[in-house]
């Protein structure tokens, strides 16, 4: 939308603007943080990720719009793959979620589990294929001034300038991965801070295009869903996102030709992965640096939720209390 549209529509009297529906995404990743979030500590990952994507489906079936899964779950998953089409119709939207961002996370009952959906026009979001990809995640202080392409150690020293700080006072998060051996010892090789993950990378790259989090940088191999989700959230925050696919199959290269990508090496910015307008949603199912898990009581819940959006061009952190019964024996509580 242009300046002058934007205007325009602004002009309106307010029963005559087009309504945007972000505020309501956000009631589908509190339903399925609700459900995944009963499976805390119960070692059971994929009964979490069934639940989550259940809770997702069924807030998804209710919303007033027509929506098409671009990426979601595996093609085997019974629930939300891509292609499948979901809505009560209305606006036309892409969609890419993640009703369940950590799932062994949740299992094993650790912390930063989210569940997160991003929206965008139709048409307007990617496909591609279910593999790695080399991301790199900063905030808008150090916007336009990191390079994939580049060594890891560049990327910190530039990141550091553009805080005004010197390089052990930038912490980068990296998934504890064996496949992130060398990568780590790059950034510990620059001087700066690393704080190791187990999951939850679009977290990650979250954390680091917030200021209070003392996260600076988010880099590593994760899949391609996440680098999506990850964009979305980024354009929503004004930082930015380098992605490059990782294929380690040559089957993952036909793959990626398929899906119309001739240059495996190419780099993936945020106008390529979430080019238009776009929806972030996501609620904490675990306790987080960002957001807090979901919190039961005697007959009710709370959830803590971020909502972005670039149409209505906010940012909003929501705590909401979810009761279970019409019969309400339980006070509301500030905090």
């Amino acid at each position: 939308m242009t300046q002058l549209e934007d205007a325009e529509q602004s002009a309106l009297p307010e029963a005559q603007r087009p309504q945007c529906q972000c505020e309501s995404f956000a009631r589908v990743t509190e339903r399925a943080a609700l459900a995944g979030a009963r499976w805390l500590g119960r070692a059971d990952k994929e009964a979490a990720e069934e639940a989550a994507f259940s809770g997702a489906r069924v807030a998804l079936e209710r919303m007033p719009i027509s929506g098409r899964v671009v990426i979601g779950a595996a093609e085997d998953h019974d629930q939300l793959a891509a292609g499948t089409a979901i809505g009560a119709g209305g606006e036309e939207y892409d969609l890419a979620l993640d009703p369940l961002e950590g799932r062994a996370v949740v299992a094993r009952g650790g912390t930063n589990a989210i569940s997160m959906i991003a929206a965008a026009p139709r048409g307007s979001m990617p496909s591609l294929p279910d593999m790695y990809m080399r991301k790199m995640a900063v905030g808008p202080r150090a916007r336009g001034l990191i390079d994939l392409t580049r060594p890891a150690g560049d990327n910190v020293r530039a990141i550091a300038d553009a805080y005004g700080r010197m390089v052990n006072d930038i912490t980068a998060i990296v998934l504890d991965r064996p496949r992130h051996h060398d990568l780590i010892e790059e950034i510990r090789a620059a001087g700066a801070r690393i704080k190791l993950i187990q999951d939850g990378d679009v977290t990650a790259s979250i954390s680091a295009a917030v200021r209070g989090t003392n996260d600076h940088l988010a880099i590593g191999i994760g899949g391609t869903r996440q680098a999506v989700l990850a964009a979305a959230a980024l354009r929503c925050l004004g930082g930015e996102l380098q992605a490059q696919l990782w294929p380690t199959r040559r089957a993952e290269i036909e793959e990626a030709r398929t899906h119309g990508i001739a240059d495996t090496e190419r780099v993936f910015t945020i106008d390529d992965l979430a080019p238009q307008e776009v929806i972030v949603a996501a609620t904490g199912v675990s306790n987080g640096d960002l957001l807090r898990g979901v919190r039961f009581l005697a007959d009710s819940a709370r959830t803590h939720s971020l909502v972005m959006c670039t149409r209505c061009n906010w940012v909003r952190f929501v705590d909401g209390i979810h009761f279970f019964a019409r019969d309400r024996r339980e006070e509301v509580r500030l905090s």
